[in-house]
């Protein structure tokens, strides 16, 4: 027998002996001898001893289960069988998956990324998601997807055609795997040590998890093999018989015992007996008997084992004896000792999850354990152990330290187990589901109960949640809850719920935990020291454990079969609240001062009765309680809107910010319609069963200004500070008339409801798709498939809004695609009560009018300032009906009546917002009076339940017109009403003065009340003597009660509808400006809805009301004829005036201040010169921007400047010089011009690459090396220009300073503390006037800034002298400029512009810190800037003018500093190209070449930095004749470049040809200007060399004469361009503008090459050379240097020519249409550097490396990735596209920013971060303006949230 050390031959050898003998007779033997083998193998010990032991049982468990086959092709073999039709692929967080409402029939559906790309999903509503708490693949489960949904590989229904296994291929898997699966087990015992009390073991049981690795990862292997495999691991882990064989501990093994010994402790440690078999029998036969152990376990809390620990840490703070008590309470419940405490595992999956929770749920374990759920025996065996499990996965939980990556792993299991309905159903029904969750919620939460204190805090009973323990504050109960709702959004489940009584009563004792959870009390005294942030606790506790499961099971309630259910949920959630009610001892009034948002008990109550009215046709009636009970179940709710006042009155503010928090969290759009909604619902079942006189002087109770309501002009408030009387007031109404019209759960549909919600979003602001979605408050159970996104939302969105297409605004500002109201929506449908309800900041409602108040002016419906309009209601549903009746009520007439008299008369306190809310009730009651009333009966009943002589009868209408002449009033001593006696009649109809009611009377609401709330507590309760009322509530006595007060009797004689028409009166300032409009058109009082009163103010309203009035009853027409006939005098004349002169004082002074402002403004925008509207705009850089540099007049001998710091204006000088302010930075935009016009893509695919070496930089780089290999240094370095990459821009806004200003402003932004976007120590600013960017100031050279004065004609010398002028200017050395202020901030600005850019750009030379260097560097600086504003204007000169880059440029004081610094370096004579270029050299120095390289030839030169060279080392201010004069002299050189690289190009036939024909007109006069016999010159020159020896040539394709002129114009345009510019700077004067095909022409005129401008057709280039000496002389002279070089190097002559430049303008990358494209390729894509995938990838736009953002694996001496390449790729400037987040972000120096998107969705939206995964399209406008941006190196300007990155990206 092979020893355990054997090799892998005798592994193999012996296992394929074991397997035949196991298949033949000796089987038995076999058996053992395995077993033994295996025992060894496996043993724990040999576990311990380390991975190589590890790895040796694993070798020997892959050969034996093969059968000593090679192990690849037994998997092979296995794989062949799986006939799974599921994909079930396991995910762990952060995965990106899919999901398809389409296709889901379970919302928690969700596939992998392969099957949704295969599945065909077009069309479809899907979204991309990263997993949270990670999932499976449920692609081909038809219990969770449509079958149309899944992919091609999952389609075919397989299982029929696979063969069966045949036996001996998984044979010995059956032998091995048990023992393999118990040695694991075994481990896992081994491992677990009970934790210390002090000391958790978590890195105990990461070593051990670590040593097991390789074992389960072995196991998960082993899943993927297929279906074959699945079922002998499925038989394995279930079978009962060997679990009882290995693991029961019987048996001589003693290693055996041992590990079994620590199973039963691990048992006991954690709080679970392991009972003997004869009590306990398994979970599914546990049956109700057992109810004395549960008592006793529960109640006694201490008689099992491990009941210690459920209580260690958490009772702390004596709370513990509440929790006892608390839980003796629940014991009743007859399953809680086998749920909470027994465990009996029967198989090694039982043990194998036990362990899995006991290690808190490592990743492998579970999916390891998932991945065998394709497996169906599997998936139901594991369930049900799941569930058996589950208080012990609750106990764990809450105990564990990392609770929520635990909370994650839960769910990740059971969202897979509990989604199938299947499955839920049948463990509901086998293994008591729902009682075990129910209990084990209650269990969790009783941990945590605290003593209410609402209401009465000695004797309250009540317990609740405390939002400060751990468990809530983080959610702990999460994964519990969620399962619940899971498993109640399956309809069989639900039902079995609401069926069962005992499961209800204990449900509503959980959610009674949460009723009156989070107490608020007022702070009176001194601000609170410390803000508790629990409420966020509280919140979504009642959320998700509340509300949650409320709507699942509501969803199960919509048809009329349901009602037994919802009767049963009312009648057991009443019986809660009684014991609420009972609990906090509460009797009628509630306590002062408290406040708490959480009733969810009443909740569950309004939203079961509004399900029963609105889909179950229940009557009402049936299940209400009783009087008492509503009036009961009123007051808390009622309690809340009055808070919500106060919060708002900041009567609250001592109590912190938090208090208004919980305020906006109670309104906001997740939380709505789970609490308010259901509050105010409440309170309107109850305003329409309580008598309204009650209801309505409650309301003004509560909100606290009842003592306001007085006919007096003064009073005192017992209970309220004066200045929050006006807004409780308007408080109070408002919430009167949010009750009484809002119909949402009234009768409205639920179209119609998702209508008005869009509407009242809309109209607040425009929103953007996905803003609305989340807006719309939904049905917020996530589980009930109820999602907003469904068809309704859609087409409802299309009826009511309009699409705005995103846009951009100049400031770069980017918005986002949004949906704006509809006209007609504003005109017909925007309800402002609707508004007030769903608004979370109060300014939203005001946005609101404004945007009204807008659409009224726009559309010419009202021009002033409109009131809200009236909006007309859905009716009410018939059970609701008594809700009129608040309308019609003689309290409300009376505060309606007295509010009106008080706005009349200017009391204080009184508001428009008041007058409009009473004008909104009036018209509400007329709106819905009870019935016609008929003329004659006036009121005769009712009159024996008037209370008092206000009003006859309680119907609005006829209360109108009901005068009232007499009335009572208590005033303080001091008011000045006149005591008098009052006459005999006080009240009187208008009409019929007759009956007499005796003395005028005082009304007190309070005293009302409680005769009301007397007379009904007496209906109710015989043993009404038995009611003692508490004596605290005489503190809201009477508002007679304080005795300062005495009576007194005012006059009144007025009625509503009198008061109304004085109301207009006093609105229109006019007297009589009420006109009854009946008396002129009749037709008014048929056809009432005009038009015209639909929108406008306060008399629009009055109006309005008094035409209903009118048509609802002749009486009323008549009275307002008869009081519009006796002219009304306006009320107190004086106080009017005063008023009006106050507010006509006010407008006048205001007029006035407007002027001034006007006029300042005026001056500031002459000064500014109306920049800011430009200086931001980059988007059109025609833009013409006024500047104060250039004065344009002819004659100012010296430009003026302005300093914007202190204002002054005057010349620069040498001692007190002027600056442009100016931002430079390094760029290497030109370096990335490509020679293909066809713009590069971003590679998507591995087959794709960019490679650099087309761009321009890499040419220019190569050209340089090649050079600097052949040729003479310092020649080489004057031969090119650098700066292609990290090349110097210099920008200005234009804004000009002086130096020491600059400095000073400097010193002060230094000790400015104020963070700002910048470093100022770098030297960085904004300019003090338009707060650009920038970071340096350029001196203006004094003097005039633009040499006009030498702006000649041409000049009649001739063109040698000019050449030989030039020479001796050039000869003058440049001298050391003396010291003055203007040459030192010339050379301090060189410095900056040097350090700029980084060392390896400025470093060419081979020597190091070589002169040349400098220089080379300076005069590509002046390349650069011409080059990147050539390519600003479009890459060509075509548009002409001097566009904004030419007004706002300071190349003219750029080149004044350069030239400064260049005349420092003299060329050596004898080197100086000029004598080159304009004198025949003799051969003298032929000899002396041999030691030393030679000089570049001058045909290798580039002629635009030989341009420069000779520019910059003149002196200035240059000559314009000298400027022609070099031009001239180049341009000779230019053309004879051009035609040396056109002769290369020609085949040598054409050669011959051309050499030919060229020396025939040799002789002609013109000679000098053919270019045929140019050419012809060039090519007999060039053959003497190697030049046309080597190989083949690109040919050019038709050689005749046009294309050849043609060929030589394009050569020469680049060079044309940049000199035109050039001179554009230096001399100023516009640019002509052209077409294409003549912008050579108008250019070389412009340059004065063309000496007079011939017609176009025959004109050709050559036309425009002007020789300085015989042109055939200076050909042959620089040819002769190319032949002598080809003859030493032949392969490089050709090479080295310079080509025609083609260069495409700059582009960034070219991204695919869909952003998918992107996101699977590159969010797997390993990193080239560190081979991982990163976390965060990105990739460069504009060279489309991939890089890691943030990553420290790729680090580089601390510069992180990005940053590192945003350095070598854009010299400081990277462009990043990030893939996880779908943004852009830019990376400009040692600052970064967000820039945005350039993906949308289809609603033209952004989705950062990719929250909503849907699918995304390129938005090519916004991909222009990065691009544009980038190009004009404007993301300073325009993007305004920089921040540091330090290194870090």
């Amino acid at each position: 027998m092979a020893g355990t050390g054997a090799g892998g031959r005798d592994k193999r050898a012996t296992a394929a002996r074991l397997k035949t003998e196991l298949g033949g007779e000796s089987g038995t033997a076999a058996a053992g001898e395995l077993r033994a083998l295996l025992e060894r193998v496996l043993a724990p010990a040999a576990g311990t001893g380390g991975g190589e032991a590890a790895a040796e049982a694993l070798e020997w468990c892959r050969c034996l289960l093969s059968g000593g086959e090679p192990w690849d092709s037994f998997v092979q073999a296995v794989r062949a069988y799986d006939p799974a039709t599921l994909c079930g692929l396991v995910w762990t967080a952060n995965f990106v998956a899919y999901r398809c409402r389409t296709c889901g029939i379970s919302p928690c559906m969700s596939l992998c990324a392969e099957c949704f790309h295969q599945g065909e999903h077009a069309g479809h509503d899907y979204n991309m998601f990263r997993s949270q708490a990670g999932g499976a693949c449920d692609c081909g489960d038809s219990n969770v997807m449509r079958e149309a949904g899944f992919c091609k590989r999952h389609r075919i229904k397989s299982n029929s055609n696979v063969p069966c296994v045949p036996k001996d291929l998984l044979m010995m898997s059956e032998l091995v795997l048990p023992q393999f699966i118990f040695s694991l087990i075994q481990h896992l015992r081994e491992g677990y040590n009970e934790p210390a009390l002090d000391l958790p073991s978590e890195k105990d049981l990461h070593k051990i998890l670590q040593v097991l690795e390789p074992h389960v990862s072995f196991l998960e292997d082993l899943t993927k093999m297929g279906g074959a495999m699945r079922s002998v691991l499925t038989q394995v882990l279930t079978s009962q018989q060997f679990y009882k064989d290995l693991s029961s501990g019987v048996g001589e093994n003693a290693c055996a015992k041992k590990s079994h010994e620590k199973y039963l402790i691990a048992l006991k440690g954690s709080g679970l007996a392991f009972p003997e078999d004869k009590i306990a029998c398994g979970m599914q036969e546990q049956g109700a008997g057992t109810s004395t152990l549960a008592v006793q376990g529960l109640a006694g809390a201490t008689a099992t084992s491990g009941q210690g620990d459920s209580s260690d840490e958490e009772d702390q703070d004596g709370s513990q004896g509440v929790g006892k008590r608390k839980r003796v309470k629940l014991s009743s419940t007859t399953k809680d000792q086998s749920i909470m405490d027994v465990l009996k595992h029967k198989c090694f999956l039982e043990e194998l999850l036990f362990w899995t929770i006991k290690y808190e749920f490592p990743q492998k374990m579970v999916t390891f354990l998932l991945n065998m759920l394709p497996d169906q025996d599997y998936k139901i065996a594991f369930t049900k152990t799941f569930v058996q499990h589950y208080a012990f996965i609750m106990k764990t939980l809450k105990k564990s330290h990392e609770s929520d990556t635990m909370s994650n792993r839960i769910v990740h299991i059971s969202v897979q187990l509990f989604s199938n309905e299947e499955l839920a159903r049948q463990v509901t029904e086998e293994c008591q589901l729902l009682d075990i969750m129910v209990t084990v919620l209650l269990y969790m939460m009783e941990s945590c109960l605290i003593k209410s204190e609402l209401q009465d805090e000695e004797n309250s009973l009540h317990v609740v949640v405390n939002c400060g323990e751990a468990l809530l504050k983080n959610n702990t109960y999460w994964p519990l809850v969620s399962d619940f709702i899971n498993i109640l959004s399956h309809q069989s489940v639900a039902k079995k719920f609401l069926e069962d009584h005992g499961l209800l009563v204990t449900w509503m004792n959980f959610v009674s935990f949460f009723q009156g959870m989070n107490l608020n009390k007022r702070e009176l005294n001194e601000h609170v020291e410390f803000e508790s942030q629990t409420y966020y606790a509280a919140f979504a506790a009642e959320l998700e454990a509340c509300a949650q499961p409320m709507w699942g099971l509501l969803s199960h309630c919509k048809v009329r079969e349901t009602q037994e259910y919802t009767r049963n949920v009312v009648r057991y959630c009443l019986e809660a609240l009684q014991d609420w009610f009972d609990a906090i001892n509460f009797v009628d009034e509630p306590a002062p001062n408290q406040v708490t948002f959480h009733l969810p008990l009443h909740r569950y109550f309004a939203m079961f009765l509004s399900k029963a009215v609105k889909c179950q046709e229940l009557d009402l009636d049936t299940i209400l309680p009783d009087q008492e009970m509503l009036m009961k179940l009123m007051i808390h709710p009622l309690q809340i809107q009055a808070s919500l006042s106060e919060i708002h009155s900041n009567m609250w503010v001592r109590n912190g910010l938090q208090i208004k928090g919980q305020a906006m969290t109670y309104v906001q759009s997740h939380f709505c319609n789970s609490m308010i909604d259901p509050d105010i619902y409440l309170l309107q079942v109850c305003a329409s069963r309580l008598d309204p006189d009650y209801f309505i002087s409650s309301v003004f109770e509560r909100f606290k200004v009842v003592d306001l309501l007085t006919m007096a002009s003064q009073h005192q408030n017992t209970v309220l500070d004066s200045e929050h009387e006006r807004s409780m007031l308007e408080g109070a109404l408002t919430f009167l008339v949010l009750l009484l019209s809002l119909r949402l759960h009234l009768g409205m549909t639920d179209d119609e409801i998702l209508r008005a919600e869009m509407v009242a979003q809309l109209c607040m602001n425009d929103r953007t798709h996905s803003s609305l979605l989340d807006l719309i408050p939904e049905n917020p159970n996530p589980k009930s498939g109820i999602i907003p996104g469904s068809l309704s939302f859609e087409s409802v969105l299309s009826a009511v809004a309009d699409f705005k297409a995103p846009v951009f605004e100049p400031g770069g500002s980017m918005q986002q695609g949004m949906y704006t109201p509809k006209a007609e929506v504003w005109d017909k449908e925007f309800d402002p009560v609707m508004v007030i309800l769903r608004t979370v900041y109060r300014r939203d409602v005001q946005s609101a009018m404004d945007r009204y108040t807008a659409f009224l002016k726009q559309s010419g419906k009202f021009p002033g300032n409109p009131w809200p309009p009236y909006k007309k209601r859905t009716p009410l549903h018939p059970s609701y009906k008594g809700l009129i009746k608040l309308l019609h009520c003689k309290t409300l007439h009376i505060v309606l009546f007295t509010l009106l008299y008080k706005i009349l008369m200017d009391h204080q306190n009184l508001s428009e917002h008041v007058l409009c809310m009473v004008l909104y009730l009036i018209e509400l009651g007329l709106e819905n009076s009870p019935e016609q009333e008929s003329e004659e009966e006036e009121s005769a009943g009712g009159q024996e339940r008037c209370h008092d002589s206000w009003f006859p009868g309680s119907n609005l209408v006829s209360n109108m017109r009901h005068f009232i002449n007499y009335v009572r009033v208590r005033v303080p001593e001091t008011a000045p009403e006149v005591k008098r006696e009052p006459p005999a009649s006080t009240s009187s109809d208008g009409l019929a003065s007759s009956q007499n009611s005796g003395t005028a009377q005082v009304f007190s609401l309070v005293a009302e009340r409680r005769k009301k709330f007397q007379e009904i507590i007496n209906r109710n309760t015989s043993e009404a003597n038995q009611v003692v009322r508490p004596k605290t509530s005489m503190k809201w006595s009477a508002p007679g009660a304080t005795p300062q007060l005495s009576t007194a009797i005012l006059e009144v004689k007025e009625s509503i509808l009198s008061l109304l028409i004085k109301l207009h009166h006093k609105l229109s300032g006019k007297q009589n400006s009420y006109y009854p409009p009946w008396l002129d058109d009749v037709d008014v009082l048929i056809h009432p809805e005009i038009p015209r009163y639909s929108h406008g103010d306060g008399m629009t309203a009055v109006e309005r009301i008094l035409l209903k009035a009118a048509i609802q009853s002749r009486l009323n027409k008549r009275i307002i004829e008869e009081i519009c006939r006796k002219v009304t005098p306006p009320v107190p004349p004086k106080k009017i005036s005063s008023a009006e002169k106050k507010t006509l004082d006010k407008e006048e002074r205001r007029q006035k201040a407007r002027e001034r402002q006007q006029k300042l403004l005026a001056e500031f925008a002459s000064r500014q010169k109306s920049f800011m509207e430009t200086a931001m705009d980059v988007e059109s850089p025609e833009a013409d921007i006024a500047m104060e540099v250039a004065t344009s007049e002819q004659h100012v001998s010296e430009a003026i400047y302005d300093c914007v710091i202190c204002g002054q204006s005057g010349p620069s000088t040498e001692d007190r010089p002027t600056g442009l302010v100016v931002l430079l930075q390094a760029s290497s935009v030109l370096g990335q011009c490509r020679n293909s016009t066809e713009p590069k893509r971003l590679p998507t695919t591995e087959e794709e690459q960019i490679y650099p070496w087309d761009t321009c930089a890499a040419l220019h780089d190569v050209r340089l090396t090649t050079l600097q290999r052949y040729f003479k240094d310092s020649s080489c370095l004057q031969a090119v220009s650098i700066g292609w990459e990290g090349g110097v821009y210099v920008q200005t806004c234009g804004h000009t300073l002086h130096i020491d200003c600059h400095k000073s402003y400097m010193e002060s932004l230094r000790n400015d503390q104020v963070l700002q976007g910048f470093s100022v120590d770098k030297g960085e600013f904004t300019c003090p006037l338009c707060r650009q960017f920038a970071n340096s100031v350029l001196p203006c050279y004094p003097g005039n800034n633009v040499e006009r004065n030498l702006w000649q004609s041409h000049s009649n010398k001739c063109m040698q002298d000019l050449v030989q002028e030039v020479e001796d200017l050039q000869e003058q050395l440049g001298t050391f400029p003396s010291e003055t202020n203007l040459s030192k901030e010339m050379e301090s600005v060189m410095k900056d512009i040097k350090s700029t850019t980084q060392k390896k750009y400025t470093d060419y030379s081979k020597t190091l810190g070589s002169p040349d260097n400098d220089f080379l560097f300076m005069y590509s600086v002046a390349r650069t800037n011409l080059e990147l504003e050539l390519v600003h204007r479009g890459g060509n000169l075509c548009s002409g003018g001097a566009s904004t880059a030419g007004k706002r440029s300071c190349l003219n004081q750029l080149f004044h500093v350069l030239a400064m610094h260049m005349r420092l370096y003299s060329i050596d004579s004898a080197y100086n190209p000029w004598r080159k270029l304009t004198q025949p050299m003799q051969d003298k120095n032929q000899s002396k070449i041999s030691e030393e390289l030679p000089e570049v030839p001058v045909l290798y030169r580039d002629v635009s930095s030989l341009l420069l060279i000779q520019i910059l080392t003149m002196p200035q201010p240059l000559h314009k004749e000298h400027f022609t004069c070099i031009i001239k002299v180049l341009f000779t050189l230019l053309y004879t470049q051009a035609l040396a690289a056109l002769s290369v190009k020609c085949s040598p036939e054409d050669r011959m040809a051309w050499k030919e024909s060229g020396a025939l007109k040799k002789n002609t006069s013109s000679g000098e200007k053919s270019w045929e016999v140019l050419l012809g010159h060039v090519i007999s020159e060039l053959s003497k060399g190697k030049m046309y020896e080597e190989g083949e040539t690109e040919e050019l394709t038709v050689v005749n004469p046009d294309s050849v002129e043609c060929y030589l114009q394009q050569f020469c345009l680049p060079f044309l361009r940049i000199t035109s510019l050039l001179q554009h700077h230096l001399f100023g004067g516009d640019l002509p503008s052209c077409q294409e095909d003549e912008e050579f022409t108008v250019l070389a005129s412009c340059l004065g090459l063309l000496p007079s401008f011939q017609s176009a057709h025959q004109f050709t280039s050559a036309s425009c050379l002007d020789w300085p000496v015989p042109a055939f002389d200076m050909i042959s002279q620089w040819c002769s240097e190319l032949a002598s070089f080809g003859d030493r190097h032949p392969d490089q002559v050709k090479a080295l020519l310079i080509q025609e430049p083609k260069w495409d303008l700059p582009r960034l990358l070219q991204l695919p249409e869909n952003y998918n494209t992107i996101f699977q390729y590159y969010h797997r894509k390993t990193c080239t550097v560190c081979t991982k995938v990163p976390k965060d990838p990105a990739v460069c736009l504009v060279c489309g490396t991939f890089v890691c953002l943030k990553g420290l694996c790729c680090k580089q001496q601390s510069y992180c990735e990005c940053v590192l390449h945003s350095q070598n790729c854009g010299a400081g400037t990277g462009i990043f596209l990030l893939i996880n987040a779908s943004v852009i972000i830019i990376i400009r120096g040692h600052r970064f920013c967000l820039w945005g998107s350039v993906y949308l969705d289809a609603h033209g939206e952004e989705d950062r971060d990719l929250r909503r995964g849907k699918p995304l399209y390129i938005c090519k406008e916004r991909y222009k303006v990065l691009e544009q941006q980038w190009v004009s190196h404007t993301f300073d300007h325009i993007n305004k949230r920089w921040g540091p990155h330090y290194n870090g990206l």
